[in-house]
């Protein structure tokens, strides 16, 4: 039998609850990440808070700090209290740092905001990569966690109208108390997400686990024959024969990755706009930006699916480095805008190969551990992206951002791909080997 719960047709309302139920707390976590970046060139304007580039840079910064300790804290706390608490504890945690960003008087302020937004950000998206990938149809588990990250770049759209439509005529701290409005959402998911039916097994939570598969008539999950155990024990499951090869490869074709990610993210209203576009058209890069990454979600996930993840990571890791480049050459506006949705589409899916990966490869009981480790060392990445951004645009050398990031799509596409040759279908029930196929 699958480690992974079996749908049956009519249980296949708990996917879709529990995919709907997550796809809005990732597109919550999609707005407060991007609107960061959507209201820095409103904010370095206005110099609010007396900010500077450099500090900029430096804000960025502490927020994918505060994600690389919720990301590694979350696999492990996740695995051992479950998913849904963790979800529900994220959502209310950046909800309510983004106040605190709101009614800030200073650059410290904002800063601890933002650091605290960050790990909560940082735990919600591993946390409810696992969630679907439980839940996901048999041989359907790409594609799924390609959909739900589709409310990331969705989160990533809003926040650029939120930026155009409310920071304009309001100021930017409207944009923040926008941010504040996930906390209604909290009671919703804590009263209907279910819990992950592997880790009530895993956690010998039988009889629950037993009620709720008899309740949305699905089939209950083998147990494993272990359940989680001390705190690192998840972790050392990670390193234990050959896999720690394959774990690493898999952590650096991370970093470079998120580094690129959020470098983009970040930077790219500001950095286009030095490159002489105006506001409005560097909103719309945003716009373009999220949009391709939402239909690249959905073209790798079912390519993933077929093909395999880890190879098609690679090569759109390959296709990222070429857009991120050419965005450093001054092109026709109509030719921008094509350049960068191509590079949304193909960005932001490459890194969300790389957890599909790693969450299909993995024994339900060490899944979040797995998939929050990878996004964890990936958020050094993720900390250095903003800035070294900030750096280059301060020393007046904002061309050279774009090639920086196209490095690091470069590196991430060795990684990954030595780790696509390296990779062997799963052999045993527990799913422990990272597969190409599956």
């Amino acid at each position: 039998m699958s480690s992974s719960p079996a749908l049956s047709a009519r249980g296949s309302r708990l996917a879709l609850l529990v995919v709907g139920l997550c796809w809005l707390a990732v597109l919550f976590d999609g707005l407060d990440m991007f609107i960061y970046g959507s209201v820095l060139p409103h904010m370095l304007r206005e110099k609010a808070l007396g900010l500077t580039s450099g500090q900029a840079g430096d804000l960025g910064s502490y927020a994918t700090f505060g994600m690389l300790v919720g990301a590694l804290a979350a696999g492990t706390v996740a695995d051992r209290i479950g998913r849904k608490k963790l979800m529900v504890c994220c959502v209310t945690l950046f909800s309510l740092a983004s106040g605190i960003c709101a009614v800030s008087s200073s650059v410290a302020v904002f800063g601890l905001g933002r650091t605290l937004a960050g790990v909560g950000l940082g735990g919600l998206l591993p946390t409810a990569i696992s969630m679907v990938s439980d839940y996901a149809p048999r041989g359907r588990a790409a594609i799924t966690i390609g959909l739900l990250m589709t409310a990331h770049h969705a989160g990533g759209i809003l926040s650029a109208y939120v930026a155009l439509w409310i920071v304009e005529p309001l100021g930017w701290r409207a944009a923040f108390w926008v941010c504040v409005v996930p906390l209604l959402f909290v009671p919703v998911l804590a009263r209907f997400l279910p819990e992950s039916l592997s880790f009530l097994v895993a956690r010998g939570r039988t009889e629950e686990a037993r009620t709720l598969a008899g309740r949305y008539d699905v089939e209950l999950p083998a147990a494993t024959g272990k359940a989680s155990g001390a705190a690192w024990a998840n972790l050392a499951n990670l390193f234990r024969g050959n896999e720690w090869i394959q774990t690493l490869l898999y952590w650096l074709a991370s970093f470079g990755g998120l580094l690129l990610v959020y470098g983009v993210a970040t930077w790219l209203p500001t950095l286009m706009r030095g490159e002489g576009y105006e506001l409005g058209s560097a909103l719309t890069f945003v716009v373009l930006f999220n949009l391709g990454g939402i239909v690249g979600m959905l073209v790798a996930g079912r390519a993933s699916d077929r093909f395999g993840a880890p190879r098609i990571s690679a090569v759109w890791f390959a296709l990222t480095a070429c857009g991120v480049f050419l965005l450093s050459v001054h092109m026709p506006l109509a030719l921008t805008f094509v350049v960068v949705f191509l590079t949304g589409v193909f960005l932001n899916s490459a890194q969300t190969m790389i957890y599909a990966t790693v969450s299909i490869g993995s024994a339900p009981a060490d899944r979040a551990t797995a998939v929050g480790w990878t996004s964890g060392m990936g958020r050094f990445g993720a900390v250095f992206g903003p800035w070294l951004g900030g750096q280059l645009l301060a020393a007046d050398q904002g061309d050279w951002g774009f090639t920086a990031f196209a490095l690091a799509g470069v590196s991430s596409m060795v990684f990954i791909g030595v780790a696509a040759l390296r990779a062997r279908p799963a052999g045993d029930g527990a799913g422990r080997k990272l597969v190409t196929a599956h």
